[in-house]
């Protein structure tokens, strides 16, 4: 049987496979073992109270979905007190997923929340910044950071950035997020989107637009997997679109060290079970003795490759 832990920087996995947060909640350890799973990333939490947005928050699209919900919180207190302890109780490493509006707010949460029952923490930077009028941290590298770098003056646990498809240049940002001390990226989020009712001639989410999930994104965070991992040489984990142990496989082979399932669990919620026995049986097929040994093996002819990555990154 092959051998299917990976580290994402110092932090050791027993397999690649982990939640995304916000598609994750403690109920589905009735669906599957959580002792099997690599990571538990919970939902972001944000240090202020937040209701989330208006009603609709989810709307069905071809092969994957819009959603608007606004990160709901009730703060930083009652996700320790009330959140947190059940995620402990697996012996699998837990990663908190924070949000905030600002970087000094996204320094201080952290800090807060650098617990020892806390392996990582997943900066959510795809959020809006309100220092410049709601684009996302991670939108540019200037942004990107200021935020990472004000992340890492106040913490010593890894800090995993995650980053949004929407940003211009993602390579650059990807860069930016390493030099500014981030341990792994994460990417990335959803794909920024909008759907209408043809009958009532309204949006069909409460906040006219959305985040776009599922397999229609796949090809999109595939390759920004793949420049994320040509750019920069902390730790990838790969995210968009993953629902089978073939799609894990094509994002390590992409350069994603781990991978994070989303949508796919709303529709199944024993999926991530599903891959990962799927990855044991697929290595077994190709006589892969490491799964770690994957990432970033794509075959490219090499002439074409570097030509391919000067333009991505000029171009994001």
């Amino acid at each position: 049987m092959a051998d299917l832990t990976v580290r994402v920087g110092e932090l050791a996995l027993r397999n690649p496979v982990m939640p995304a947060s916000g598609c994750f909640a403690i109920e589905y350890a009735e669906a599957l073992d959580l002792r099997r799973l690599g990571a538990l990333v919970i939902k972001s939490v944000s240090p202020k109270t937040r209701a989330g947005n208006p009603t609709p928050r989810v709307a069905e699209t071809t092969s994957g979905m819009l959603n608007s919900i606004g990160i709901p919180s009730k703060g930083l207190q009652h996700f320790r007190e009330q959140v947190l302890p059940p995620y402990t109780r697996f012996g699998t490493p837990v990663v908190v997923s924070i949000s905030a509006d600002t970087a000094d707010e996204f320094a201080a949460a952290v800090a807060e929340m650098s617990l020892p029952d806390v392996a990582a923490i997943e900066a959510n930077i795809s959020c809006p910044n309100l220092e410049a009028d709601g684009m996302a941290f991670a939108m540019t590298p200037e942004t990107t950071y200021k935020v990472v770098s004000a992340i890492r003056r106040r913490t010593s646990h890894p800090v995993w950035a995650k980053l949004t498809p929407n940003a211009s240049s993602i390579a650059a940002v990807a860069k930016a997020a390493e030099e500014a001390g981030a341990d792994a990226l994460v990417m990335g989020n959803t794909v920024l989107g909008m759907s209408i009712d043809v009958r009532t001639r309204k949006p069909k989410l409460g906040n006219v637009m959305g985040g776009l999930s599922g397999p229609a994104i796949k090809p999109i965070a595939l390759r920004m997997v793949h420049q994320c991992y040509r750019s920069v040489r902390i730790p990838v984990i790969g995210c968009g679109g993953i629902g089978s142990a073939e799609d894990a496989m094509e994002f390590m082979l992409a350069g994603a060290s781990a991978v994070q399932v989303g949508t796919a669990s709303f529709l199944d919620p024993g999926v991530m079970r599903k891959i990962v026995d799927g990855l044991h049986d697929l290595c077994a097929q190709q006589g892969v003795t490491q799964v770690r040994d994957l990432t970033g093996q794509v075959k490219l002819d090499r002439q074409l490759s570097d030509r391919w990555l000067r333009f991505a990154q000029q171009s994001g």
